[in-house]
């Protein structure tokens, strides 16, 4: 896992938009519209590249590029069964590219992230906060997969979830794990946690 020291606090702000300003033109956040009605959810576009410009501020990632799937639960649990063995939605799903030295002036890709509208939309419903948090938060959490970070161990939960709480505090979203210890694991399938 990468060694990658704090970033610098910006003020919060409703998740609009991160204070520090937008990350190095070279990097490239593309949302794309698989599955479910996220017209549901306003915005969504824009607060998934809100939070993944967050992750790349605070980690200091340059030149880099990232997909965000916004799919439905129905398309989530066909990936989970054909790449995971489990034919069940879940919240996030990762899928991180094979590394590669990218061309000079590209990008280096760093893999695709599928959301659950369905399942995202229930989660934060249960968990009594705005779709537009738990949606950031669960773009947070599959980015810092693709970066190899993880939740297999108590250890690397604790530094997977401090780099989430200080990434979510530069959106001025409140700590998901200040109650009742892990909403995100207690709410995910067992697909996520494994």
């Amino acid at each position: 896992m990468p060694s990658i020291s704090p970033g610098s606090a910006a003020s919060p702000n409703d998740g609009a938009e991160v204070a520090d300003g937008d990350p190095p033109i070279s990097s490239v956040i593309d949302v794309v519209h698989d599955g479910g009605d996220w017209e549901a959810v306003a915005g969504a576009d824009e607060l998934v590249r809100v939070a993944a410009r967050a992750v790349t501020q605070d980690l200091a990632l340059e030149n880099i590029e990232v997909c965000v799937a916004l799919s439905s639960d129905e398309q989530v649990a066909e990936l989970n069964g054909s790449y995971r063995g489990k034919p069940t939605p879940t919240n996030v799903l990762s899928f991180p590219a094979v590394p590669m030295l990218p061309m000079e002036g590209d990008a280096r890709f760093l893999g695709d992230i599928a959301l659950a509208l369905e399942t995202l939309q229930r989660e934060a419903d249960d968990m009594g906060v705005p779709v537009a948090h738990h949606l950031q938060h669960l773009v947070v959490h599959g980015f810092l997969h693709l970066l190899g970070y993880d939740h297999l161990t108590d250890t690397e939960a604790e530094e997977m979830e401090a780099l989430e709480v200080r990434i979510l505090s530069r959106l001025g979203i409140a700590d998901p794990y200040a109650n009742a210890g892990d909403p995100i694991g207690q709410n995910m399938s067992d697909s996520e946690r494994d």
